[in-house]
């Protein structure tokens, strides 16, 4: 029932929307301290309230809960405020799109091994495991592998192979 619930927002996600807004900025890259990690309120909202909000309402409530954490490491950074917030949305939706494809994977293991069968938590993704499911006295953990044709931002664009004949 959860499973169906979850699909059926996700069909709701305007990704192409998402992508053209999001894809070129990538202003705030580095490593986010975990005072404003937003994997912690995602699983929260996500996985243990169950509540679907779209990413614009969730991006609200991450502001609401990390505001004061996230002006301190603002500042920190010396990143102006416009290129800042500027770029964090755009990070956090890089993320939100990660871990809702993460819980929809929780969701359907649920479907499958029965209800309160899947453990999902930041502690669990931070040891490696997506999610975790207790099934006849055995612990199974699960991580989800997406394939990204994305580089990088550090990395050099790969170079296309030539097959030129050297003449000597």
């Amino acid at each position: 029932m959860l499973a169906q619930k979850f699909s059926d927002f996700l069909q709701s996600v305007d990704l192409k929307f998402y992508r053209a807004k999001y894809r070129p900025i990538k202003i705030v890259e580095m490593d986010l301290p975990k005072e404003i990690q937003a994997i912690d309120l995602l699983y929260k909202i996500y996985w243990n309230e169950k509540n679907f909000l779209s990413f614009e309402k969730f991006y609200e409530e991450y502001l609401k809960e990390y505001n004061a954490n996230i002006k301190k490491f603002q500042e920190k950074t010396g990143m102006c405020e416009k290129c800042f917030s500027k770029g964090l949305p755009a990070r956090i939706y890089r993320t939100w799109a990660s871990i809702i494809t993460q819980i929809h994977a929780g969701y359907v293991a649920e479907s499958v091994f029965g209800e309160n069968t899947v453990a999902m938590s930041s502690e669990l993704d931070h040891q490696g495991a997506d999610f975790q499911v207790r099934y006849k006295n055995k612990i199974l953990n699960y991580q989800v592998k997406k394939k990204s044709f994305s580089r990088e931002v550090r990395q050099e664009k790969p170079k296309a192979r030539t097959n030129h004949k050297k003449n000597l």
